[in-house]
């Protein structure tokens, strides 16, 4: 088992069913015992985010539905609402036990853009060495669909992962992965401990209706191989399990703990952007040789190995390199538009600038899973 004593940086998420009362609306007594285990682990000398859900349900009554809505203007309208009240109740609660809190509101933009991820980044570790507690959720009030993370499953991987957590803790209202449904199947079994996630792995996790549950175990293995493939532990639990989040850091926790292999430290943050959080925006195939040029022999891809352009981008931008094949090579921030690219003249002999330079390219063969994530 893991000590607790050595200082870790826990990111902890806990989604709306978690936290909400029978009908629907935010629970003070949950969200209470929630921020009590928080508080255990700051005592313990932890470093703590804490990806919450909840807006939508903190406030749609007082919008004046008498359900949670269903339009997203209406959710958007709640979360508008909520998003205060649900910081303004974490706020009171941790100052009472001498903590203070802040709230970051994210959208998937934030990450895909450089700049804006460095930011993200960048506050995010002021407040931590400061012994703040961020709360991070969606910016649900602002988000259309084609930014939205799709869940805070997937949004509590990538900022262990821009934070270099040492921990991630999902805690829902499952708790763990089965190898079949044990709701159906007397015979199921808790899986304790992960290494990989494997196809009979992703087959257990489903869809709607199979293993554990309703779908949402499906997008918690997503979240647990973006963190995985960053290098970070995962422990899949239920909420309002007694000292769920302490007993979790110490590996003593009933739930499934999913192992990463060694911290990826070879990265350093630009290319942990580049393979994890960036969004390709377009396809490049590039021929044999410069594919053995930039895996064998490390060297930039030249303008002559390119062989064909799928898609719109500009200088800067991030692409997926694919060889002749169709099989993804890495991912590689281009020094060149796709208009630039699609007119560009290449005369033999001459000197050539780098259409991808090496420090800027990440080898989809670097990692046991899926970048670009």
């Amino acid at each position: 088992m893991t000590s607790s004593k050595r200082q870790q940086r826990v990111v902890i998420k806990i989604g709306s069913s978690s936290l909400t009362s029978r009908h629907g609306e935010i629970s003070r007594r949950k969200l209470e015992k929630l921020a009590d285990e928080v508080v255990m682990l700051k005592d313990e000398g932890h470093e703590v985010v804490l990806v919450s859900s909840g807006a939508v349900a903190a406030g749609y009554r007082k919008l004046g539905c008498l359900k949670r809505p269903e339009t997203l203007p209406e959710k958007q309208a709640a979360a508008s609402i909520g998003q205060g009240l649900l910081i303004e109740a974490y706020s009171e609660i941790f100052v009472s036990h001498g903590y203070v809190a802040s709230q970051i509101l994210i959208t998937r933009s934030d990450f895909s853009d450089e700049g804006r991820y460095q930011n993200v980044r960048n506050t995010l570790n002021v407040l931590l060495e400061r012994g703040i507690i961020p709360i991070v959720n969606e910016n649900d009030t602002v988000t259309v669909d084609r930014l939205k993370f799709g869940d805070n499953d997937t949004l509590s991987a990538k900022v262990a992962g821009i934070v270099d957590a040492d921990r991630l803790i999902i805690l829902s209202d499952i708790d763990g992965l089965y190898n079949a449904n044990p709701r159906t199947n007397k015979d199921a079994k808790l899986l304790d401990i992960v290494t990989e996630i494997t196809p009979e792995i992703e087959a257990a996790a489903g869809g709607s209706g199979s293993a554990v549950g309703t779908g949402g175990m499906k997008s918690k293995i997503g979240a647990v191989k973006i963190a995985m493939a960053s290098g970070i532990t995962t422990f899949l639990g239920k909420a309002g399990t007694r000292n769920v989040l302490t007993d979790a850091v110490k590996e003593e926790a009933r739930g499934t703990y999913f192992k990463a292999g060694m911290k990826m430290d070879d990265l350093n943050q630009k290319k942990k952007w580049i393979a994890f959080h960036s969004g390709p925006e377009g396809n490049m195939t590039i021929s044999q040789e410069a594919r053995n040029m930039m895996m064998e022999r490390k060297q930039s891809l030249i303008p002559a190995g390119v062989v064909g352009v799928e898609g719109e981008f500009s200088k800067g931008a991030v692409i997926r390199l694919l060889d002749t094949a169709g099989d993804e090579i890495g991912l590689g921030v281009v020094n060149f538009s796709s208009e630039e690219l699609h007119n560009l003249d290449v005369n033999p002999g001459e000197q050539q600038s780098p259409v991808v330079n090496m420090e800027d390219f990440v080898s989809r063969h670097s990692f046991s899973l899926p970048i670009g994530v």
